[in-house]
């Protein structure tokens, strides 16, 4: 796996993140990614800010030749195939986003319907057990994506134990925070743009 790739993608999907936080999310030991880090900082690719890490131009364009390569290593067929399944299950977990944010079409949800929160939850829990296989074939495809599950599993359990913050929080490594950079990830895998996405109305 490369962990250069890895982490370059992780700065450019975040805009300011910390190595703390990549390490976390990655599964590679602080001490891989710190090394990792200087090594990109002193090359060029990535600024530290104050400890949070920013790409810098130099960074986009390795990092757009990396995933490049990698695509040349993935079964474009099999992943379109799957990438076309993916967009189905997208949608429906778009919904459950949508449905968490708001009551009906346009009233916010402020959360004091624990009735209605607890069938959200529910309907999330649906969407991550038969995403399962479709996450499967994903990870066989690209190795690179076998940090998802863990990410998944996690944010769901935070769920289940009663923080719903990890639903759809930004900022923190939350369960529409991991789902949002997985679909960045294979719309490169797949050779397409997230301006062709929103065109095509899959983008999130």
């Amino acid at each position: 796996m490369n962990d250069k790739l890895q982490i370059l993608q992780l700065v450019r999907l975040r805009g300011r993140t910390t190595a703390a936080d990549v390490a976390a999310s990655t599964g590679l030991s602080t001490d891989s990614v710190d090394s990792v880090v200087r090594e990109l900082c002193d090359a060029g690719l990535v600024q530290d800010l104050r400890g949070r890490l920013k790409l810098t131009g130099d960074g986009r364009v390795e990092l757009t030749e990396l995933i490049a390569a990698e695509r040349e290593d993935v079964d474009q067929a099999q992943m379109s195939t799957a990438y076309h399944d993916f967009s189905s299950v997208n949608a429906t977990f778009k919904q459950v986003v949508t449905d968490w944010q708001l009551v009906g079409e346009d009233k916010p949800n402020d959360h004091t319907d624990a009735a209605y929160d607890a069938a959200v939850v529910s309907r999330l829990e649906g969407v991550h057990t038969d995403f399962r296989p479709l996450l499967g074939r994903l990870t066989e495809l690209a190795p690179r994506l076998t940090m998802y599950p863990a990410r998944f599993d996690a944010a769901l359990t935070k769920i289940r134990d009663g923080d719903h913050s990890w639903l759809a929080r930004p900022l923190i490594d939350s369960y529409h925070t991991a789902w949002f950079e997985l679909h960045e990830d294979l719309i490169g895998l797949a050779g397409l743009t997230r301006a062709e996405e929103a065109a095509a109305g899959r983008a999130q």
